[in-house]
């Protein structure tokens, strides 16, 4: 190793190359540059600055401060030391390259909406999405889609920041989805005596293609057989922005619905009200598969390998696996059963709605501790690159460009980690920030051997 030091060293330069907070590293070609824990200035024009650690970031301009793990051009003022880990060339002063390109504006987010849907036991329903679909393909999902103008009516423009907070075209979107994708529907009697609306299979089934084909307006069709969609017992659950880098971006509002325990010990009354409940593949149009199961069981085969999960999925199966425990390890009659899940989704209801969401005394100073579940927004951004086993690690604080300027954000307690690779990911895992960036760090000044 190569240690330089000078009152000032000045380096200029442009892709390709990659930067990575928790480690401190810029990759530019075979060159790693290490940063030292100095102060340093960046100054110039990038397309992400806002990963650097506030502690290391001094001067930049608020216009460059947009999230990424690719940066264009920048250039960097070290006051102190600087260290070179195996850099095989003559150094000198001042590194140049080619002049910065201009950024592209990101897509505007679509509106879309999903469910975490619930069955009478508490289980978690999810889908299984065909390859060819254009959003995550293969995976397992939360029902849901895109919003139509059509069945939910309009949100406000791309321009404006109430495009992304939940509203009636949401939640409509959210239960039209869900009702496309699997058959249950999620409404009640227009006689408030009617907590969940129950509609034969056959005349089920033919409504769900009418309604995916645009023949009939969903609302209107629900009319037509005595209900409304229940938007009033969704319960708000995150919203994600799909991060810049990605050539589709969406922005889901997230719901939390609890199919009703069943109001009677009655088979005859228990069956016909769980005859909607039985989740009903579509053909093959949008998924293969639908299925309920504890949401711990879906945790555990995306870690055996079984099934496909992305992040946001893993994280809200993560979020309610902590209160949503299964089954009660004996056996109990029907009340006291009933009475068991009852008293899980109270502990969930209690979660969402409680501030701090953070634990640790760090985490829980962070501003976005003070924002319930509810209201989180969150936009997932690469901290950096696990030296271990080379997964992604994800930040979930910030809520992306179209909310920058507000008080809006996500999770700064927690990480994702994940290995992306063809267009799915693989080993997911949720941990504490502050362990994982710890882990980095130990890593990092762990001396390693040089070959000469």
């Amino acid at each position: 190793m190569t240690y330089i030091k000078s009152n000032k060293i000045e380096m200029s330069f442009s892709p390709p190359y990659t930067y990575f907070p928790t480690t401190r590293n810029i990759k530019i070609l075979r060159i790693n540059f290490l940063l030292p824990l100095y102060k340093f200035r960046l100054t110039g024009s990038c397309r992400s600055l806002s990963s650097h650690p506030p502690q290391f970031t001094y001067n930049v301009p608020a216009r460059s401060r947009e999230r990424a793990s690719r940066f264009n051009y920048w250039s960097i003022r070290f006051k102190g030391g600087l260290g070179f880990n195996q850099y095989p060339y003559k150094m000198s002063r001042t590194y140049t390259s080619s002049s910065p390109t201009k950024d592209k504006k990101p897509q505007a987010p679509r509106p879309s909406a999903s469910v975490v849907l619930l069955s009478p036991e508490n289980q978690v329903l999810l889908l299984h999405r065909v390859q060819t679909s254009s959003a995550f393909p293969s995976a397992h999902v939360f029902p849901g889609g895109n919003l139509s103008d059509f069945h939910d009516g309009t949100v406000p423009g791309p321009d404006d920041v109430k495009r992304h907070e939940d509203s009636i075209p949401y939640r409509l979107g959210a239960i039209r989805e869900t009702f496309e994708e699997s058959g249950i529907l999620i409404a009640r009697g227009d006689d408030a005596n009617v907590n969940h609306l129950n509609v034969p299979t056959a005349e089920r089934d033919q409504a769900r293609k009418a309604i995916y084909n645009n023949e009939v307006r969903f609302v209107e069709w629900l009319r037509t057989v005595g209900g409304v969609a229940d938007t009033d017992n969704l319960i708000p659950f995150t919203r994600w922005i799909t991060p810049t880098n990605q050539p589709r971006r969406y922005t889901t509002q997230m719901y939390l619905y609890m199919l009703p325990l069943s109001v009677s010990n009655d088979p005859a009354i228990s069956a016909a009200q769980s005859e909607a409940m039985i989740p009903t593949p579509d053909g093959g149009v949008e998924i293969t598969a639908a299925r309920f199961d504890y949401a711990s069981s879906w945790l555990e085969k995306q870690r055996k390998g079984e099934i496909i999960l992305f992040p946001p999925q893993y994280f809200l199966l993560h979020l309610v696996a902590q209160y949503l425990t299964g089954p009660p390890p004996e056996s109990l009659d029907f009340s006291q059963l009933t009475e068991y899940y009852r008293a899980q989704r109270e502990k969930l209801r209690e979660f969402i709605a409680t501030v701090p969401t953070a634990n640790g005394p760090k985490a829980a100073k962070h501003p976005t501790a003070q924002i319930p579940w509810g209201d989180k927004v969150i936009s997932p951004n690469i901290l950096g690159i696990r030296q271990s086993d080379k997964r992604s690690i994800l930040g979930l604080d910030k809520p992306g460009p179209e909310l920058r300027e507000t008080d809006r954000g996500g999770d700064w307690e927690r990480v994702v980690l994940v290995k992306f690779g063809k267009g799915v990911a693989r080993d997911v895992e949720v941990r504490s920030r502050e362990d994982v960036l710890a882990e980095e760090r130990q890593l990092e000044s762990t001396p390693k051997e040089t070959k000469l």
